[in-house]
């Protein structure tokens, strides 16, 4: 190397990364046409850590502090770099910064249904989403799989890759447990955890700590979820008393909006009555044997028909109800 050389080259004294943002995974220390001095000071802040590299070989890991860099705190950059115990020139090493922050709200969500075995359904095909966090926990080890020698290496990078490990166990997972779509609903901070337990291993292959999981949602296919709404009013339609005063609850607030006032919850009032009413009377059995008995089932007979052509029942129940009636005559 020429004096001019020489001349042109910096020497390091301060080394240290101010992250700028978020999402930012490792940082590589600038190093061209720099040499770091002997005695240097390196800087390590709280939620990072600082690796030396030296010809692609891993080195010396420093945790959050400040060093005075010199052959007592690079013991393995000395060894590699065949150093003397006490070298004093400047000399130059790769020097990566990770971030150990928690890297929260990273989503996730089923681009294709998962199918599972219901215990009541059969086969079914069901969409989930929801959100995870993770952070590095071994430098060395997501260096070595993920980051390399990159200048850096951005959460964006990692996201499909994550995302389908976890969508790869949700899929395993439910696919073989045989469990029903109604325990998967009301138990989803307990699937969670279960499922933030079979992930932790595939994480932890790639240096991450998976410090959160959740499911957010869980949704069946439209067609299954109308049968079940369905299904749902059909057994609401079972306690004829309840169906009336849910009626009557249900036509308050959309006759007070309908209406306004004291009097248009009157009005809901009334209607809402006067439909359980008609609900119940539709469904009472009649009396056999005699001629008012046959008025009765006529007459129960139009209500019911009113009550298919508003949509409550449907053709399948009012056919059905009219040969039960029917027979009694």
């Amino acid at each position: 190397m020429g004096i001019m050389d020489f001349l042109k080259k910096q020497f390091i004294d301060v080394i240290e990364w101010v992250e700028a943002g978020d999402g930012l995974l490792s940082w590589q220390y600038p190093m061209e046409d720099r040499e770091i001095q002997n005695g240097a000071q390196l800087t390590v802040r709280e939620s990072q850590l600082a690796l030396f590299v030296n010809e692609g070989k891993i080195a010396d890991l420093f945790a959050p502090g400040r060093y005075t860099l010199n052959t007592q705190t690079l013991p393995l950059l000395t060894n590699l770099r065949n150093w003397d115990k006490l070298f004093a020139s400047p000399f130059k090493s790769d020097l990566y910064f990770f971030s150990t922050r928690e890297q929260i709200d990273q989503r996730w969500g089923t681009t294709n249904p998962i199918t599972i075995r219901d215990k009541e359904f059969g086969a079914i095909r069901l969409r989930a989403h929801g959100t995870y966090s993770y952070r590095i926990s071994d430098p060395r080890l997501f260096f070595q799989k993920i980051s390399g020698t990159r200048p850096a290496y951005a959460t964006s990078e990692l996201d499909a890759q994550l995302r389908a490990m976890v969508l790869t166990a949700l899929s395993s997972h439910f696919g073989a447990a045989e469990v029903a779509f109604i325990d998967l609903a009301a138990h989803q901070d307990r699937f969670s955890k279960t499922l933030q337990d079979i992930l932790r291993p595939t994480f932890a292959q790639y240096g991450l700590e998976l410090a959160t999981f959740m499911i957010q949602s869980i949704s069946l296919p439209e067609e299954l979820q109308k049968y079940l709404d369905k299904a749902s009013s059909m057994r609401l339609l079972g306690d004829l008393k309840r169906y009336a005063q849910f009626q009557v609850a249900d036509s308050v607030p959309l006759a007070a909006q309908n209406e306004g006032g004291a009097a248009g919850i009157g009005v809901g009032l009334g209607a809402g009555v006067g439909f359980g009413q008609a609900m119940a009377s539709a469904f009472q059995q009649p009396a056999t044997g005699s001629s008012e008995a046959k008025e009765d089932v006529f007459a129960t007979l139009e209500k019911l028909q009113g009550l298919l052509t508003k949509g409550i029942l449907t053709q399948e129940e009012f056919d059905r109800k009219k040969a039960e009636l029917l027979s009694r005559i």
